[in-house]
């Protein structure tokens, strides 16, 4: 039987080739740091690095590398943010459907003091972005949100939020989680002050990496929550000011930068549309299969514009955590089943506290498996 895997919104598999032999090249012939000399093997690795970060740059719309920084995660990216730049006494707006990333340290931000709201999402997951003006509050600074939800698929209205962020003068930051590598992102266009990306998921990159764009003026007066060594200004005990290094301390995980470079300049070379319409097929095809199916309901949007390919299914005749665990023991395909760290989203759509069983489409999904697995969920639902 073989294997299917549909779990590429926790992260994708396989991953392009030339993503493991930078990784191995790193390892076996280049193995210095960054920043720490300035033998050959050392420039190789500062040049590496400059290179993620232009791409990087030219892949979101953003035009200075230096504030491209690199992180180990999506998660560490946000609580940078959340963390460097919230005070007690300031209000942040979030939407109703965020994941634990944004929640967690929002909430241990509350407990110090920082108030947060939730914009409304209706029953589909999608954010009533006609109602962020009046949520906006004088002593909000800072919005963020989910671009795509890692529940529902459904792809927020970045541009109006933006607008109205722009126009209020409230910092906007997006997590692209589940639209970095999926779906086009315009850093300047958006109006963003950052933008969080993870580097194992849409840009098919390795675990443990990922990147922080942000802004000139919201960089100057973001507070770095990680101090310490960075290779520079080393006869100082202060950290440096000046970018990237003010927000990139300790040694770098060069296996993964290796890695992501490789992986960002694999999606560059096909670029992010192809990648787009080719989950945007899929999804296609699994959803109009699936409408034939009885006792299984869909948490998120039906139609195809403005959602990425992931899908999410309460099953009313099995445990939704049984039906996972047939799919891969009877069929060989691996979903993920839960709440998917995101409790807030499974309230707004209806599936809490049950959760959902979540299909997520990759580059490497095919047809076929889009077919087998309609065919399993008829099977295990009872039609």
């Amino acid at each position: 039987m073989p294997a299917i895997y549909l779990d590429n919104a926790a992260t994708s598999f396989p991953k392009p080739p030339a993503v493991a032999e930078a990784m191995v090249r790193y390892m076996t012939e280049v193995g210095a740091s960054v920043n720490r000399g300035v033998y050959a093997s050392a420039q190789d690795a500062g040049m590496t690095t400059l290179l993620l970060r232009e791409g990087l740059c030219r892949l979101f719309g953003h035009g200075d590398p230096t504030h491209c920084i690199l992180t180990c995660g999506n998660t560490m990216g946000l609580n940078m943010v959340l963390r460097g730049w919230l005070r007690p006494g300031d209000h942040c707006l979030v939407s109703a459907v965020e994941h634990n990333a944004v929640m967690r340290p929002l909430q241990d931000l509350a407990a110090e003091g920082v108030s947060f709201d939730r914009i409304p999402c209706d029953s589909a997951g999608r954010l009533d972005a006609g109602a962020v003006e009046g949520m906006i509050r004088p002593n909000t600074r800072l919005l963020v949100m989910a671009n795509g939800s890692n529940v529902s698929g459904a792809v927020q209205d970045a541009q109006a939020v933006g607008d109205v962020c722009r126009r209020r003068g409230v910092p906007f930051v997006l997590d692209a989680a589940q639209t970095a590598g999926h779906w086009p992102i315009d850093f300047e266009k958006l109006g963003l002050s950052a933008l969080s990306v993870p580097g194992h998921k849409g840009l098919m990159g390795p675990s443990g990496t990922g990147a922080l764009l942000l802004s000139k003026d919201f960089a100057g007066q973001l507070r770095p929550i990680v101090t310490g060594g960075t290779g520079s200004a080393s006869d100082e005990e202060v950290q440096p000011p000046y970018m990237p290094d003010r927000f990139e301390s300790g040694t770098p995980n060069l296996p993964g930068i290796y890695g992501l470079q490789a992986a960002v300049d694999f999606v560059l070379s096909k670029g992010v549309e192809t990648f787009r319409d080719h989950e945007t097929a899929l999804t296609a095809r699994f959803l109009s299969k699936l409408r034939s199916i009885p006792h299984v309901r869909l948490a998120g949007p039906w139609d195809l514009e403005d959602r990425v390919g992931v899908v999410s299914l309460d099953f009313e005749t099995v445990d939704n955590a049984e039906a996972s665990f047939r799919l891969e023991q009877d069929y060989g395909i691996m979903t993920r089943c839960g709440l998917h760290c995101a409790p807030a989203a499974h309230r707004a759509l209806g599936t809490f506290p049950q959760g959902t069983v979540r299909f997520s489409f990759g580059w490497y999904t095919t047809e076929e498996e889009i077919d087998a697995a309609v065919r399993a969920v008829a099977e295990i639902a009872g039609a």
